[in-house]
């Protein structure tokens, strides 16, 4: 890995300045950095995510990638990937922006039948995803306790809750989320309208809403759009609206289109370490340590991999 890839990868995880070596003032003897932990790292500790399951949101501005979460959300997951195939969302747009919340896009300007009639071959209605039996999901828990859960911590690489290891787990409404927006009804998602948490993680959706998914890059592109009016941020000119040049199921490109991109796997040794890096920071700028960290305040890092002989 080139030291330009650990520093993207490094300071994708941080907010602040860049850490510094253990050894530096204000460091613990024998902890480690964020970018020392990266720096160790192995290619046994990243993955490259399942192109069946990566969408890529085409804008003006450039691309934003998403993961999709069959294992929390399977028929929700199974409509979107039909949608993005018959292009559902090509032409369409981002047309809600809601200050310190979400951003929401879909077709704006039909209405509910009329939705209905240009799903083409997915499915009109689907069920609640909410929750999951948490029995055989490999869940990987953080040590610190949770105001929302009796558990958190990471499955399938991404965040999650749950009530027990014999009872219901699901996907918590972190930094980059993806979720279907529904009616009153619980079962009033189709999946064909989508909206992206880019505020202060609204963990009272958990446990309300489907998650299907979440941004594993291009965040700054949905973070910096202009914000609707209120209440709801909905933009009352349609002016204002990103147009949506494409939704795009990784698999359906040929494997030279594809984004080259890795994301950390959260059920390994290195990352245990990355999550100690992130509650208890000891580089040169902290001067106490939290001994806490928040689920949503752990940043999964991502990067591009080395190029590879012959590949």
């Amino acid at each position: 890995m080139t030291r330009s890839s650990l520093l993207t990868a490094a300071l994708v995880a941080t907010l602040l300045a860049p850490a510094v070596a253990a050894d530096a003032p204000g460091a613990a003897a024998g902890a480690r950095t964020t970018q020392e932990v990266l720096e160790a790292s192995t290619p046994a500790d990243w993955r490259t995510p399942d192109p069946a399951d990566t969408l890529y949101l085409d804008l003006e501005a450039g691309r934003v990638v998403i993961e999709l979460a069959p294992a929390f959300a399977p028929a929700h997951v199974g409509n979107i990937r039909t949608l993005a195939r018959e292009g559902f969302w090509n032409g369409t747009s981002l047309y809600r922006s809601h200050d310190n919340f979400v951003v929401q896009f879909g077709d704006a300007d039909a209405d509910d039948a009329a939705k209905a009639k240009s799903l083409g071959t997915a499915k009109t209605t689907l069920p609640a995803e909410f929750d999951r039996d948490a029995r055989g999901l490999a869940f990987h828990p953080l040590p610190d306790r949770d105001g929302w859960a009796p558990e958190v911590g990471f499955a399938d690489g991404f965040p999650a809750a749950r009530d027990g290891a014999d009872g219901r787990a699901w996907m918590a409404h972190c930094y980059g989320a993806l979720g279907a927006g529904r009616g009153n009804e619980a079962d009033s998602s189709n999946g064909a309208e989508l909206y992206v948490v880019t505020g202060q993680s609204p963990r009272q959706l958990d446990r309300n809403m489907s998650v299907v998914g979440r941004v594993i890059r291009g965040m700054e592109l949905l973070s910096v759009l202009p914000r609707g009016p209120a209440p709801l941020g909905v933009y009352e000119d349609a002016a204002q609206r990103t147009p949506i040049r494409a939704i795009t199921l990784a698999a359906d490109l040929p494997e030279a289109e594809r984004e080259r991109i890795e994301v950390l796997r959260t059920d390994t040794p290195t990352f245990d370490a990355y999550v100690e890096s992130r509650r208890n920071r000891r580089d040169a700028f902290y001067k106490r340590p939290a001994g806490h960290v928040d689920l949503c305040n752990i940043a999964i890092p991502e990067r591009t991999p080395e190029a590879r002989d012959g590949g």
